[in-house]
Parts: structure tokens; C-alpha cells; sequence
């Protein structure tokens, strides 16, 4: 039996590497690699025609994120695995998915056995976690009363009181001399984390942490 996988991920190198491994693999073919969540929904959306077994995506990308394009796969097309491959590890981040039936998270620093081993699992009906994904999760879950500033990163945070104080995603990538998509990343981050729902509600973070006390 033949597969068909769609990829979503933006860092070109990753990519490259990933379409030259499953190009060695007779049975696994690429219907699509995209650098986009949005595209592959629209993808998705566009085939019904043509069967999908397996979405292997990033989290963090342009647009629709990675955690984000797995639940409404999953909620309209559940038939369909996914994989996500990141270097995100947060257990806000593991535990979304996994409640919304993601069948598989290793990390990008994962050598090809592995990645080939989490496809092969998955395919074949399995669920496959990264050992340092697992770890970060079991840490996560006893670490829970753990003050919610004490999760976020020096960068986190300044991004964060950035939002608060109303800059626009341009000005905080210029005041933190970074790029346009790197803010958008971490301001997805930090609603994920934060279990926010909205920059309204990053806000309220920001004060009740008194992150804008902080200059």
C-alpha cells in the first residue's frame, strides 16, 4: 500500500530535508509541501478526491499555525493522521494537541530513524511521542502550580508587555531588532501558554503580572 502525505512547514532546510528522505521511501509520496497552514487547508479542502493519510506540520508558520491547522483537521477530517515536528515544546502547546487527537509530536533535532520511525507508528494506526516531547509534558503537568511568569522567556515577556503597551507586531519587530514573522510566532505562542484567547486577554496578563511596571 502506497501513502499520501501533505506538508506544512516554513524552514526551507527542514523541508528540503524531510521531501529528500521520503523521496527514498518507494510507498510514501508527497502530494504537497506548503509553507503555510492555510494553504494546506485550502489543499485539503480542494482534493477530497484524493485520499490523505498523513499531515505533517510545523506549529509555528505564516498565517494559520501548525496546532491550529491539526485541530480543524481533525475536527472535519478525522480519518486523517498528523504529525507535528517542532522545536516548540511547551505543555500548553503538547497538551492542545493532544486533547484534539494529534497522533504524533518529536522535535526537530530528531535524526531521520526516528522521523521515519513516528511516520511508519502513525500510518500503521500508532501514536508516536518524542522522548523529550514526553518528558516536557510529565514535567509540565507537575509543574502546573508553577507562577505563570516563571514559564515565559526574557523575550516572551518583552514581547508580551510590547503587546500590552499597544505597539503594532512592526514596531515591536524593529524595537527588538527581529523579523515580522518572529513576533507573530511568539505572540502565538504566548495566547497558547497563556490560555488567552485574544490580545485583550494578553493584556490582562501583562498587568496582572505587572509586566508594565517592568522598563
Amino acid at each position: 500500500m502506497s501513502y499520501n502525505i501533505l506538508i506544512a512547514d516554513d524552514h526551507i532546510l527542514f523541508l528540503e530535508g524531510l521531501l529528500t528522505l521520503l523521496k527514498s521511501e518507494e510507498d510514501l509520496h508527497v502530494l504537497l509541501a506548503t509553507d503555510s497552514g492555510d494553504k494546506a487547508l485550502a489543499y485539503i479542502r480542494g482534493n477530497q478526491q484524493k485520499p490523505l493519510h498523513l499531515l505533517i506540520t510545523d506549529i509555528s508558520m505564516p498565517g494559520m499555525d501548525g496546532i491550529t491547522l491539526n485541530n480543524q483537521v481533525k475536527a472535519t477530517w478525522p480519518g486523517i493522521k498528523t504529525l507535528v515536528v517542532s522545536m516548540h515544546t511547551d505543555t500548553s502547546m503538547i497538551d492542545n494537541l493532544v486533547k484534539n487527537d494529534v497522533d504524533g509530536f518529536i522535535s526537530k533535532n530528531a535524526d531521520s530513524t526516528e522521523l521515519l520511525q513516528a511516520i511508519r507508528t502513525i500510518l500503521k494506526g500508532g501514536k508516536f511521542f518524542s522522548e523529550n516531547v514526553k518528558k516536557a509534558y510529565v514535567e509540565g503537568i507537575f509543574h502546573k502550580e508553577k507562577n505563570t511568569l516563571e514559564t515565559l522567556t526574557t523575550r516572551e515577556k518583552e514581547v508580551l508587555r510590547l503587546i500590552a503597551e499597544e505597539h503594532t507586531t512592526q514596531e515591536i519587530a524593529d524595537k527588538l531588532f527581529l523579523s515580522k514573522h518572529t513576533i507573530e510566532s511568539y505572540r502565538k505562542i504566548l495566547l497558547y501558554k497563556l490560555n488567552a484567547r485574544n490580545l485583550a486577554g494578553l493584556t490582562k496578563y501583562a498587568i496582572k503580572l505587572g509586566l508594565l511596571e517592568e522598563k
